[in-house]
């Protein structure tokens, strides 16, 4: 029988302890919102987004243990896996759904409704969960020490420090409270700006910039110098690279109708027209030979999962239950069938198998990924700009074009988004 990784639980698996509780629940709920509030304007100002399950986890465990003087650390746990799912949803549908509110003020309609927005991004969080739970066993526990899921990891880390107190503890906040006091120095007293950038006149099409934001800072001490390190050659090389070689020979060249010639680009258009794109086929390229890879182990998990992991079945260990596979596939099927014909999301049948497929594919690279650069460093926005290039292909070449087919492109776009954010970051809660 394959040999099972070596784990040491801080709680043992057969322990019993308050989780699941009316107090985590609805302490959860509430930071879902205010994270998922300021992780869209963090999304909508920078173009990403910061995992919240680590001031989640904070500020969880000064309520839970500090005011109300509880002392269950599954239960400071389940507050900040329900109060990070805010945050991950605002990454999915922020990068996404903006465009219809664009289109429909350009096409003089009405904006989308918020049972519209409110039914893409339930089905997008729910597919989201549902693909993740059978990848568990394979990308969790079998690459335990392969995949570090930092995030995780580190929040982890923050809970522990809660539970044994003292000076571990004292840092946790200490790092809070400098991080609020730089916010507010920076962005409430404007006393030096919070974003940076220099247009390299000599070298045309080139330019260098920072937002100094302590969000970021943390993100990078989080991941590590190794990963950080890949983040900041992927920076290099895109602005010191390849946007001088689109200005060199781009030229008066008009590649796309409604742009500017490349030669009357500033270095953030050619970034935003270009680079982007660039980033898009990258995501999907490196996505698709990831999970090659890892296609054995996934379809063993996945047999594993059916015939009741190895013989384990009803072992009853609460580190050991999952979702039967059953009640997940008949879930899936009524969720995709939901979106096809519930009126208020435009996606026809096509637009909804699509979702059930890119949407496995992008929850397993998401999973995966963030296994190794984090939640923060997640490129959802590529993962759906990839899913918009095929699926408005496929729509086209059916006869779904025009506004209809636009609509529909970017609500598939923006559920199979939400399905790589929230796999993301369930994947950093489960480890």
């Amino acid at each position: 029988m394959e040999e099972k990784p070596d784990f040491k639980p801080f709680v043992p698996a057969d322990r019993v302890a308050p989780e699941f509780t009316v107090v985590s629940l609805l302490l959860g709920c509430l930071l879902a919102v205010l994270f998922g509030g300021a992780n869209a304007y963090l999304g909508l100002r920078v173009g990403m987004t910061v995992s919240a399950s680590i001031p989640a986890a904070v500020i969880s465990m000064g309520i839970i243990r500090v005011l109300l003087r509880r002392d269950s650390i599954l239960e400071n746990n389940m507050v900040q896996t329900i109060g990070s799912a805010g945050e991950s949803v605002a990454a999915g549908a922020i990068f996404t759904l903006p465009a219809m509110f664009m289109w429909m003020k350009e096409w003089g309609g009405s904006a989308p409704s918020l049972v519209e927005i409110s039914m893409i991004a339930l089905c997008g969080g729910v597919l989201g969960v549902l693909f993740m739970v059978p990848l568990r066993k394979a990308l969790i526990v079998r690459e335990h020490g392969v995949l570090p899921y930092p995030e995780g990891t580190a929040c982890a880390e923050v809970l522990l420090a809660g539970e044994q107190g003292g000076s571990k503890a004292g840092t946790v906040f200490a790092g809070l409270g400098l991080a609020a006091l730089y916010k507010f120095i920076a962005d409430g007293l404007k006393l030096f700006p919070s974003e940076v950038h220099y247009e390299i006149g000599s070298y045309r099409g080139a330019g260098v910039g920072v937002d100094v934001l302590p969000a970021l800072l943390g993100v990078g001490y989080i991941c590590g110098p190794r990963i950080a390190s890949y983040m900041m050659a992927g920076g290099v090389v895109s602005w010191l690279v390849l946007m001088p070689l689109i200005a060199l020979f781009g030229g008066d060249v008009l590649l796309f109708p409604g742009l500017k010639p490349i030669s009357k680009m500033a270095s953030t258009d050619i970034w935003n027209s270009y680079i982007k794109y660039i980033g898009a086929g990258a995501v999907a390229a490196g996505g698709i030979l990831s999970l090659v890879k890892s296609l054995p182990l996934i379809v063993r998990t996945f047999g594993q999962a059916v015939k009741g992991y190895g013989g384990e079945k009803g072992t009853g260990l609460r580190t050991d239950r999952d979702l039967p596979m059953g009640v997940i596939g008949a879930l899936v099927l009524i969720t995709i069938v939901f979106i096809w014909l519930f009126p208020p999301i435009p996606v026809t049948l096509l637009g909804a198998v699509c979702i059930a497929v890119f949407g496995f594919f992008f929850a397993t690279v998401s999973s995966r990924l963030v296994g190794l650069v984090g939640s923060s460093n997640n490129p959802v926005s590529g993962m759906a700009i990839a899913t918009l290039l095929f699926c408005t292909m496929l729509l086209k070449s059916t006869g779904s074009a025009g506004q209809g087919g636009m609509m529909g492109a970017i609500a598939i776009g923006s559920v199979i988004c939400i399905i790589a954010a929230i796999a993301g970051d369930t994947s950093q809660d489960l480890k």
